[in-house]
């Protein structure tokens, strides 16, 4: 039974012509051999192969010729920050920056073109680094001519900031997790973020806002989720995220607020959930994420920011208001405090209210095998981003670092929670990595350890079903007949079927398999084109020319 929404969608009507896709390749379950696919009034009609497509071409407002291309449901992103990505996107960028002085020599020259303006920067890594070091705010004062500067680092739960910025906030020295020369973390943060945001305009938050939008059609994501809350954004960047995304076309936008008791708001702001980015802890990299035992770099084991009885009574509340609960949870004692909290729940509320509700918990990177069981038996849903393994995993990444490797090659373990039946929805964190769904899905396929890898196949569907279920619906992300007609049109060469230990199946080409193929992933292949990008049948990107 589909789990009804509790807002209206954010994009705007849908199609009304009808439209015949044909020559090429269609990703459905209801037929692997299919070569075309009729959309009408915004929804698959037919699904079938070329020799019944003529039947279907009577009357139809355009034929598209695929020229072969591969026709798929399209992505969705589960954990999106809209607005922080496009200011990213248009802005200043350090996640390129290979060394330190590199990433001052782009502050100052980003300075430099604001004449005086606020920098708003994103993405240093100092583990990149071969200084292994972040800028001090001597060298941001130097480099930003005494401006106004807040760096958040690739994580966003940590920042740099100027001496001018701390003398527009002086409450800032007096709230945890001040420094007085190094990163500035939890709530001394969550200060300077609000200064920050604070300088940016409604005008150039739209633009953000269009940016992120823009990337994610070109990417072939139909729908992202947004992570909003009160200690990342504001009301009113939700609000009007959510009004662009019903007054222009592109990816349709599902918005969370996570704020603790939020239910009000939330529903104020007609969003699914208070849920989302609701921090039971921080990150690893910023070395915030509340761990059972110290990290193998410091004297601590992190921050925890939620009790077990704060994560219960805020799901109750959700629950019995029909709104999803969700929280942030990175570290094994960061998700003990929530599982605990569900389980509580679970005794007020009742086991199967609790699981119809699909709360969430986003990242859920450390888990060992009771914490898959538990979030199994209580329904949750599993949001996670596959390229933090990519980029921080295995036994010598900035995981081992921050936990030696042991801890480390335990993180995300995919193949356990899938074995579990934990529903997966697969996402970016954009900005904290960027948007690029068949990085994700490679990412899962191709684990830095083995037994914990995906099938590609079942990874592009958490990447695109999943993202659906994850938000209530099930009647999305897959092209049969009824479904929305939101798909991707991709340039994927020859379709193979991956299995999840490095090898394509040998059976992957051979038609009597009746398995659809996806494109190869393989690393070091590049990643597929994508042609055009749907929307409930309105065309959200298209390139000129690729398709007739």
């Amino acid at each position: 039974m589909t789990h009804e929404p509790s807002a209206p969608p954010s994009d705007p009507p849908t199609d009304q012509r009808t439209v015949l896709l044909r020559g090429g390749e269609v990703h459905s379950p209801a037929d692997p051999f299919a070569t075309a696919l009729l959309v009408d009034r915004g929804s698959v009609a037919w699904v079938g192969s070329e020799g019944a497509a003529d039947v279907h071409a009577d009357g139809v407002d355009e034929v598209v010729d695929l020229q072969g291309a591969l026709v798929a449901p399209a992505f969705v992103d589960a954990h999106v920050h809209a607005t922080a990505t496009g200011l990213a996107l248009t802005g200043l960028d350090l996640s390129g920056a290979a060394t330190l002085a590199e990433a001052l020599d782009l502050v100052e020259r980003h300075a430099r073109a604001r004449r005086g303006g606020v920098v708003l920067g994103h993405g240093w890594d100092e583990t990149r680094w071969p200084e292994r070091r972040p800028p001090t705010r001597a060298e941001l004062d130097r480099a930003t001519y005494g401006g106004v500067a807040y760096l958040s680092r690739v994580d966003v739960h940590s920042c740099v900031v100027t001496s001018a910025l701390v003398a527009a906030a002086p409450e800032v020295r007096a709230a945890d997790g001040w420094d007085e020369q190094g990163p500035l973390t939890r709530d001394a943060h969550h200060v300077a973020r609000r200064v920050a945001q604070g300088s940016v305009g409604e005008s150039q938050r739209r633009a953000a806002q269009r940016a992120t939008r823009a990337r994610a059609a070109e990417l072939g994501i139909g729908a992202f989720h947004e992570l909003a809350g009160p200690d990342i954004s504001s009301p009113e960047d939700l609000a009007g995220l959510l009004a662009l995304a019903r007054e222009e076309p592109g990816p349709q936008v599902l918005g969370y607020w996570g704020e603790l008791g939020g239910v009000e708001r939330a529903r104020e702001l007609s969003a699914l959930g208070a849920a989302g980015d609701l921090f039971a802890d921080g990150a690893l990299g910023s070395r915030t994420a509340s761990l059972r035992a110290d990290y193998a770099d410091a004297e601590h084991a992190g921050h925890a920011y939620l009790s077990a009885a704060q994560v219960r009574d805020h799901v109750v509340a959700c629950t019995r208001a029909g709104l999803q609960a969700g929280f942030h949870a990175i570290g094994d004692a960061a998700l003990d405090v929530v599982l605990a909290g569900l389980r509580e729940a679970a005794a007020e509320v009742g086991l199967p209210a609790l699981r119809t509700a699909r709360h969430r918990i986003e990242h859920a990177e450390m888990l060992d095998a009771a914490a898959v069981a538990a979030l199994a038996e209580l329904g949750a849903v599993a949001s996670v981003q596959p390229v933090f393994d990519a980029l921080w995993g295995g036994a010598e990444g900035m995981y081992a670092e921050r936990l030696g490797a042991e801890r480390a090659l335990g993180l995300n373990p995919y193949a356990d929670l899938a074995a579990a039946g934990v529903p997966l929805a697969l996402g970016s964190d954009a900005p904290v990595t960027p948007l690029g769904p068949w990085e994700a899905v490679r990412a899962a396929a191709f684990h830095h350890v083995p037994a914990q890898r995906l099938s590609v196949r079942s990874a592009f569907t958490a990447h695109t079903r999943g993202g659906w279920r994850a938000a209530g619906r099930d009647d999305a992300g897959v092209l049969v007949p009824g479904a929305p007609a939101t798909y991707a049109v991709w340039e994927a060469g020859e379709l193979v079927v991956q299995a999840p230990d490095d090898r394509v199946a040998a059976w992957s080409t051979d038609p009597r398999s009746g398995t659809p193929g996806l494109p190869d992933l393989t690393p070091g292949t590049p990643a597929p084109r994508c042609l055009r990008t749907v929307v409930d049948g309105r065309v959200v990107h298209d390139v000129e020319g690729a398709l007739t």
